[in-house]
């Protein structure tokens, strides 16, 4: 990343979080309410706009195909280009991460065999709702890491992006291309997020950079990508379809908020990580899910509703998660 790339991004991370950051350690001023308040309130406004006002689904659905195949790709591979990844000095958070990230998916996975609340548990709704166990909010989780380490917390969490993201996404599309009997290969090869991710992990270790004259202009896709997603999050939210599947709800949420801080405070210690490395990784696994898995499940033809429910949950569970793995834990 250019230092006028660097200085732009940490000026924007300071809007989300104002105060100075104590580089490699744990600030205990952060707030998180205030930290997660601008997406749950854009969650809430497309909810509200999609109920009360002539801006209802019809308008919605090509909103999300635009989030889907454009914005979040372009969102995605910007990211990725204009990070710094020190793969060497960051081996073991890496391999930390990697290692929670495996955890979390192979948690998701088994919750249809699980004793007692399995069988309460529909194939289809868990299909579509297990990736909201692993993946996480990369927005917040570079908001949340200028605050906590500064310049160097951001290219920590920029690392753990650049690795999980991909592996991620391809453990999402993979229980719905099988459900669904579709090709998984080819799914993985039409997926635009996936194709995003790792083209822009590609072009990063090649050393390519974003044009100067263009990197304005992908920032600001940047900024419409996390407000319309969220928004349309929102307006297909449907709270009925939680009560559907509160085993399903309690389980994924409980991985992502709970079991995940846990799993990632022991690899913290069993890789010997530094301060601003065990603090990125707790707090990468307290984020909330990622607010692209409701795109992801309604264009697959899933359940988005319930989806959208649960990434609406998590981002207030996640105040509770941050402070159980940064306050207590840490």
């Amino acid at each position: 990343m250019t230092q006028a790339g660097q200085a732009s991004l940490v000026w924007n991370l300071h809007r989300f979080s104002p105060g100075p950051p104590i580089p490699g350690c744990y600030s205990r001023d952060v707030n998180y309410a205030q930290l997660l308040f601008p997406d749950f309130s854009l969650i809430l406004c497309g909810y509200l706009v999609c109920r009360y006002t002539a801006l209802n689904r019809s308008v919605w659905e090509p909103v999300e195909a635009l989030v889907y195949y454009f914005l979040f790709p372009v969102l995605l591979f910007h990211s990725i280009v204009r990070s710094t990844l020190d793969f060497q000095a960051a081996s073991g958070l890496i391999g930390a991460g990697l290692i929670t990230g495996l955890c979390g998916i192979a948690l998701s996975y088994a919750l249809p065999w699980l004793p007692l609340i399995g069988r309460h548990i529909d194939p289809r709704q868990h299909a579509a709702s297990a990736q909201v166990a692993f993946r996480f909010n990369s927005f917040i989780g570079l908001a949340l890491a200028e605050r906590l380490a500064g310049p160097e917390g951001v290219l920590l969490i920029a690392v753990l992006i650049g690795f999980c993201v991909p592996l991620f996404n391809v453990a999402a599309v993979w229980p719905m291309a099988r459900h669904s009997q579709r090709h998984f290969g080819r799914e993985l090869l039409r997926n635009p997020l996936i194709i995003a991710t790792v083209s822009g992990l590609l072009a990063n270790l090649a050393g390519l950079k974003i044009p100067v004259w263009i990197d304005p202009t992908l920032s600001r896709i940047g900024a419409a990508t996390l407000a319309l997603g969220l928004m349309a999050a929102g307006a297909g939210l449907q709270f009925s379809s939680l009560a559907r599947a509160k085993m399903l709800a309690v389980g994924t949420l409980s991985i992502r908020h709970f079991v995940l801080p846990l799993i990632a405070f022991g690899l913290s210690q069993a890789f010997h990580l530094s301060s601003a490395q065990t603090t990125m990784l707790l707090a990468f696994s307290a984020l909330p899910t990622a607010s692209s898995a409701y795109v992801l499940a309604a264009r697959m033809g899933y359940d988005g509703p319930l989806v959208a429910g649960l990434v609406t949950l998590s981002t207030v569970l996640g105040m509770a998660s941050l402070t159980f793995a940064l306050g207590i834990l840490r």
